[in-house]
């Protein structure tokens, strides 16, 4: 190898960019090594000095650590091989930081105080069978009894989170949201109610049938949609076609017995939380929206009150 070939510490700092110090640093440690030394005794480095700095920074940036470079630059290990290894590492601090941002995002959005933080913390940190268990401890409290309904394996189903193995932070938060959902016991109440409601609608000889929210929500969807008063004339026609249908669906008359029936129910599934829950499971299972019964339940209730006789004073 000829003098022209040697690069001085100062001209090696110039070519990559890195300081003197940086490359004596490496020297030293035996990842870039220097050639030779100059008569004057300076340490003197080879052609390859550039390629091995430049890879060496690189791979700085990427956060791989020196042992491992110096195992690459020495070719004791293939690039890829340590590639790998640090990319899976990565990935997993990637998911903690999501998850520390997820619980802090919730947090300051709520103005939580620490023990609202610690359990936060706890939820987000639920292995995939603790998930499991708190969720099904829930849907056991909401649908028990109800094994024997024939909708029961596909409602289950469509009422179970599966939150990702590679979670995004907007999925961290709808987990914490719909696991503080699922051990709420007045939603664990409300939802029970209305699961019973649902079965009760549904036990009538033939075919299956629509259940109350079903055939408000199909009837009410043009009158929203139109801008219509709900206690005004115009929604007669609204209200008779909905009462009119839920009677011949399940045997009864309309009549005042009926349509409390119908408010009852109505009622009860107008709990906010309910399409809360569906809103935070579409997140998780990366499904379309659109379920959300509150606007027309909302609407029905109000033109189903205005059409009430005074109670009896």
């Amino acid at each position: 190898m000829s003098e022209e070939t040697r690069h001085t510490i100062g001209e090696l700092a110039q070519r990559t960019g890195l300081s003197v110090k940086t490359i004596r640093y490496y020297a030293d440690s035996g990842i870039v090594p220097p050639t030779d030394r100059s008569p004057a005794g300076y340490r003197r480095y080879g052609p390859d000095a550039v390629a091995r700095l430049e890879l060496v920074r690189t791979l700085r940036d990427l956060g791989v650590d020196l042992a491992a470079i110096r195992r690459v630059v020495d070719c004791e290990v293939p690039l890829h091989e340590v590639a790998a290894a640090h990319a899976e590492a990565l990935a997993v601090q990637i998911r903690v930081l999501r998850l520390r941002q997820a619980v802090l995002t919730v947090a300051a959005r709520r103005g939580s105080g620490s023990a609202e933080v610690d359990d936060l913390h706890r939820l987000a940190q639920l292995t995939a069978r603790e998930r499991q268990h708190l969720v099904g401890d829930f849907l056991d409290t909401v649908f028990a009894g109800l094994d024997d309904q024939p909708a029961y394996p596909g409602v289950l189903v469509s009422m179970t989170p599966e939150l990702p193995d590679d979670p995004s932070t907007e999925q961290i938060e709808a987990w914490l949201e719909l696991a503080e959902l699922c051990r709420d016991p007045t939603f664990r109440a409300s939802m029970r109610r209305l699961a019973r409601q649902h079965a009760a609608d549904h036990d009538v000889p033939g075919l299956p049938r629509p259940d109350a929210v079903a055939v408000v929500r199909d009837a009410v969807a043009p009158a929203l949609a139109a801008g219509l008063d709900p206690t005004g004339p115009d929604a007669d026609a609204v209200v008779a076609t909905v009462t009119r249908r839920y009677a011949s669906l399940h045997g009864h008359t309309d009549d005042a017995d009926l349509r409390q029936r119908l408010l009852d129910r109505l009622t009860t599934a107008n709990d906010p939380r309910r399409d809360r829950y569906l809103d935070l499971l579409s997140v998780l299972n990366g499904w379309s929206t659109g379920g959300a019964i509150a606007p027309a339940a909302d609407w029905f209730i109000r033109a189903l009150h205005a059409r009430m006789p005074e109670p009896a004073r």
